[in-house]
């Protein structure tokens, strides 16, 4: 099978929303030291590899909604497209304590290279389909583990990260959240909501679009039954949130 760096589901869909997943996939490319960054299997199916529950919950959300979904090919841990091309990060060596072997010498000849070839391809897709409307409101769907090593536990299921350039939509759906009393929600939690250069200040934020950062807490989403409940769940709060807000 042919490697791609991104994939875009229902491309033909037409309702205002756009779903992303930046970190869907912990794929290594073989352009990427043989298709393997010298990490055992374990540690590539942690969330330093990619975002665990995201890409299934993401595909049921944007069929719920109508809306196109663009996901990424590729390891976080080969090149981030969640961090700006200039960001000391976009290329990990360590993270969350663990050291990427075939990270550790990478030069900026081989970060421009994956750059070229990983980073690059997938924002240009997503920022095209980001233009398909004009009133697009901007979903990036992501997960994070409930607890980092050495760290607290993180009580949040959810969590809705948004930024002062244009956190109307982000702030309305927390509102909303607010009203379900199972919940505990992270307002910009469990980060800061906004990092510059990345995916949707690229994307959303530097052209005034309606958007909201999910992220959903690995452990509610790691089965098919988690993902399938919470991107109806989503569904509906999302849908909600947009007729409530008159945005």
């Amino acid at each position: 099978m042919t490697y791609h760096p991104f994939s875009i589901f229902g491309a033909e869909r037409r309702s205002r929303w756009l779903i992303t997943c930046d970190h869907a996939s912990n794929f290594v490319p073989h352009d990427i030291n043989g298709g393997d960054l010298g990490l055992d299997p374990a540690d590539m199916n942690r969330h330093i590899a990619y975002d665990v529950g995201a890409r299934g919950t993401s595909l049921i959300l944007g069929e719920l909604l109508n809306a196109p979904v663009i996901c990424s090919n590729f390891s976080r841990l080969v090149i981030d497209p969640n961090r700006g091309a200039d960001d000391p990060t976009l290329v990990m060596r360590l993270y969350d304590g663990t050291i990427i072997p075939a990270n550790r010498y990478v030069d900026e000849t081989e970060r421009q290279r994956r750059i070229k070839t990983h980073y690059q391809p997938y924002h240009d897709a997503y920022a095209e389909l980001a233009a398909a409307h004009e009133d697009i409101i901007v979903v990036a769907m992501h997960s994070f583990a409930p607890k980092l090593n050495g760290r607290a536990l993180r009580p949040w299921e959810i969590g809705i990260l948004h930024a002062p350039q244009e956190d109307r939509f982000g702030k309305a759906l927390l509102s909303r959240l607010m009203d379900e009393i199972d919940l505990t929600v992270g307002d910009n939690e469990p980060y800061a909501g906004h990092l510059p250069g990345d995916a949707v200040d690229q994307h959303a934020l530097r052209q005034c679009r309606l958007n909201a950062l999910i992220e959903l807490r690995h452990d509610v989403i790691a089965s098919e039954e988690g993902q399938a409940h919470w991107a109806e769940r989503l569904a509906t709060l999302l849908t909600e949130t947009q007729t409530r807000s008159g945005l």
